[in-house]
């Protein structure tokens, strides 16, 4: 077991005096809140989030939360699965306890009987016909269908531009509501686009994507998002956040959009197009329709990876290749 790491309570910079506390095991408040600030805010509300069920359960059933055993995290997956929670959930909450566990400097429990647990879990929702429900792609057609019904004014040109650039550069919710203008360079070969920070990009190193001139007007991410940096222009906006809120009397807001307002936007935008299964469209919609689209005007697996800023052996991206590759290669194609 670990010492765990924990703030002194002298100012930051100053040492602490021999005799109070062992020094080798602690670390400034200045350092300890730079070590905080690693983790993303949404995942640290995640984990935060978790691991307030857990511990709350735990002192339901009289169990330690920290330490907790084995027996007790197997217990707690038993105890999710009862309550109808999903297997993601369900994984999220092992991954939490662990994570909690070594950031305390305690040597977390063993997740084996949590994960037979949830094994068997998934094993008991496939016999029982239940699927993952993921968000459909928003791949050529369907964008084209979702640009085509934007309503006009300012509050159209934002959602083409949200919704050409979400697909083009394959991006998260949080990539795009991070966005400023000073991000997106228009050049002769399209846009570069700078992402500051993503998931797969915990030490904020960047990443620069380049956006090429789309084939079709009503598609094309350069066309978009020149269109509604000129609207801004025009309010006499040059900097900051690159997608703001707009309320329906097209007034423009200061306000950066959330993940959650992104989300919005593309579901509406798929109500009124009128897609099938528009209801489970989301802001992932974006990504996945980019990937799809790319994937099947023939790019290569590590190309749409590096797009959309994947590891180049992430089982998603993987997916949404064969996804498409199981109609274009497949054996009974013109055998019957």
């Amino acid at each position: 077991m670990t010492a765990e790491i924990v703030p002194t309570a002298a100012p930051a910079g100053e040492l602490a005096r021999p005799g109070d506390i062992d020094i080798n095991t602690t670390v400034s408040a200045l350092t300890a809140e730079r070590m905080a600030n690693a983790t993303a805010a949404n995942t640290s509300r995640a984990y935060d989030r978790q691991w307030r069920a857990f511990a709350g359960w735990c002192v339901q059933h009289g169990r330690d939360a920290a330490p907790a055993t084995d027996a007790t995290l197997a217990e707690y997956a038993s105890a999710l699965v009862s309550a109808g929670a999903g297997a993601a959930t369900i994984e999220q909450a092992i991954a939490t306890v662990r994570r909690i566990h070594r950031d305390r400097g305690l040597h977390p429990p063993d997740t084996r009987g949590a994960q037979l647990v949830l094994r068997a879990h998934r094993r008991a929702q496939a016999d029982t016909g239940r699927r993952a429900r993921t968000a459909p792609p928003a791949a050529r057609e369907q964008l084209r269908a979702m640009v085509t019904a934007c309503p006009e004014g300012p509050l159209g040109v934002r959602d083409r531009a949200l919704l050409v650039l979400g697909v083009a550069m394959m991006g998260r919710r949080s990539e795009l509501a991070g966005l400023d203008l000073a991000d997106v360079d228009e050049v002769d070969e399209g846009l570069l686009v700078y992402v500051r920070r993503s998931k797969t990009d915990q030490d904020a190193l960047g990443a620069e994507g380049a956006i090429p001139y789309g084939s079709h007007p009503d598609t094309c991410p350069v066309r978009a998002v020149r269109a509604w940096r000129a609207l801004l222009a025009e309010h006499g906006i040059t900097d900051g956040p690159l997608l703001r809120a707009v309320d329906r009397a097209g007034r423009i807001s200061p306000r950066r959009m959330s993940g959650d307002g992104i989300n919005r936007v593309v579901r509406t935008a798929a109500v009124r197009a009128g897609l099938p299964g528009a209801d489970r469209y989301t802001a992932h919609s974006l990504r996945a329709g980019g990937a799809t689209a790319a994937a099947k005007a023939g790019a290569q697996t590590a190309a749409i990876a590096a797009q959309g800023r994947w590891s180049i052996s992430s089982p998603v991206v993987h997916g949404y290749v064969r996804a498409v590759d199981r109609w274009r290669d497949n054996p009974m194609d013109g055998a019957l």
